[in-house]
């Protein structure tokens, strides 16, 4: 009972941590120790197995705490009829047998239901030691009621809609090639919280009204720009946002080119003179994964489509199509173990995105009863 209870906290440990399929050859290699250092029968291996193997099947994503609680049940479940199984296969049959086999069989279950409780108790342990972050955290930070998001929302709501509209887009993409959904998602929603030390510099958040931009020349309007990733990643450590969201506020811009001003910039300074476009790109790191390239990628689409004349879906699908490319190009994807077939996916995912958001609509027809007639439109001109 001991073997197989500890066996499956291991287990379910390094599956959290690590992966699925690195956490099974953990289970089968240390149950086939066990055995062997302390001489177990072939039935306790096998049930020490199987309830590994079980109990990994099921935390493929942890986005609930009842998933923790029924990974122990369900293993309780196996673990106890294979080790009937087992004892009763090897072991002549006499009176109290079945007594003594039920009882080490529910033994054994006791013990995969205990460690359902146990890791459940000390996950938020497990995450900080191994510096990992699931599903059930990244819901818990995905809530509007966070403090951070509930600031960007008052203080910032246009770049609070853009995160919006970016987090649906990037999750149906991110789905679309077998990406983490969920934790793109999450990250869209912070990726833009350093707008909130100077949100009316952004054009999301000016309302129509006046571009502070325009008193400012294109180099100190650089500066604010590409400051806002900074300012992300120091509001990040503030909030304590886990590592796996900061990737996402450092790397939303990758190293691309701040184009209107640096060609601003060019217009300003003469021939002689021009600036070199090193200087204007943002110094931030490329995306390291493909949920951050992702997020790259519905950035720059969903914040240009906002000014395109007659957003049709076969200019949408060009449109995406020629940003893709300029970024694969430009070097943005390089870090980020992308395929140009998972490339092509992702456009198709957030075409079909854009092409909801701006759906046609249809013109209803005017109703003539309300118009004044023209008698009642004299007499109320004069």
């Amino acid at each position: 009972v001991a073997s197989v209870t500890a066996a499956m906290l291991a287990s379910v440990i390094v599956c959290i941590a690590y992966t699925q399929r690195f956490a099974m050859a953990v289970a089968a290699l240390q149950s086939l120790m066990i055995a062997v250092m302390l001489e177990l029968p072939i039935g306790v291996l096998l049930a020490t197995v199987a309830g590994c193997i079980v109990a990994i099947a099921q935390l493929k994503q942890v986005r609930q705490r009842f998933t923790l609680i029924r990974m122990g049940f369900i293993s309780g479940v196996v673990v106890a009829i294979v080790v009937c199984i087992g004892q009763l296969s090897r072991v002549q049959i006499v009176e109290g047998i079945y007594e003594a086999v039920l009882t080490e069989a529910l033994w054994a279950a006791a013990g995969a239901i205990i460690v359902g409780f146990f890791v459940l108790g000390v996950l938020p342990f497990i995450e900080k030691a191994f510096k990992v972050t699931t599903a059930m955290t990244l819901l818990e930070l995905g809530d509007m009621n966070h403090p951070l998001l509930k600031r960007l929302a008052q203080q910032a709501p246009g770049t609070f809609n853009h995160s919006l509209t970016l987090a649906t887009m990037a999750e149906s993409a991110a789905e679309a090639i077998g990406a983490d959904g969920l934790l793109v998602r999450v990250g869209a929603y912070f990726h833009d919280c350093g707008k909130l030390n100077k949100p009316e510099y952004f054009i999301e958040n000016q309302g129509g009204g006046p571009n502070k931009h325009d008193k400012l020349s294109p180099a100190m309007s650089l500066l604010i720009i590409v400051g806002h990733v900074k300012d992300g990643i120091e509001m990040a450590r503030e909030y304590h946002l886990p590592p796996v969201l900061q990737h996402f506020i450092e790397s939303h811009h990758g190293t691309t080119l701040v184009e209107y001003f640096f060609h601003a910039a060019k217009k300003r300074q003469s021939e002689d003179d021009q600036p070199d476009e090193i200087e204007f790109r943002y110094p931030a790191p490329k995306p390291q994964t493909r949920e951050a390239a992702i997020l790259l990628l519905c950035d720059s689409v969903e914040a240009a489509t906002r000014v395109m004349p007659d957003p049709n879906p076969r200019r949408i699908e060009q449109f995406v199509h020629q940003q893709a490319m300029k970024r694969l190009m430009d070097g943005q994807f390089a870090d980020a173990q992308l395929t140009l077939a998972e490339l092509n996916t992702i456009e198709e995912a957030i075409t079909k995105s854009l092409c909801g958001i701006y759906h046609g609509r249809i013109a209803y027809p005017e109703d003539k009863r309300d118009e004044p007639k023209p008698a009642e439109s004299d007499r109320a001109a004069g």
